[in-house]
């Protein structure tokens, strides 16, 4: 399984993943305006382990994660930053420890409604 700490912006993310069958890791920005998102993550077996902090204008992200089959998870922001032992932010640091927090299984995950009870709302 491919797992994705994400750090999510309104016009682009950075990316960082670990494949655990393989070992491998990497890490990437994506520019939403000019569509890299999609391709990204469509190319991925499924279901891929994504991510990321609770964030506003994210919806359509959540939809795309969903419709190419893998799992979105939204951590508790706060704790995620309190989780820091460097209290420096910059965004490939962020998407590097989100991966870390959800490869070491420590990711502080909130509940959030699945489509259909989105739909209902």
């Amino acid at each position: 399984m491919i797992i994705i700490g994400c750090d999510f912006h309104p016009s682009w993310q950075q990316v960082a993943w670990l494949d655990r069958e393989t070992g491998e890791t990497g890490e990437q920005k994506l520019v939403h305006g000019s569509g890299e998102a999609q391709p990204f993550y469509k190319q991925l077996p499924r279901p891929a382990l994504v991510g990321m902090e609770a964030t506003g204008n994210c919806q359509w992200f959540i939809e795309l994660v969903e419709d190419l089959g893998h799992v979105l998870w939204i951590g508790d922001a706060a704790q995620i930053r309190a989780s820091y032992v460097r209290k420096q932010k910059n965004d490939r640091r962020d998407a590097g420890h989100i991966l870390k927090l959800l490869a070491e299984g420590r990711f502080p995950r909130l509940w959030a409604p699945d489509r259909e009870q989105r739909d209902l709302r």
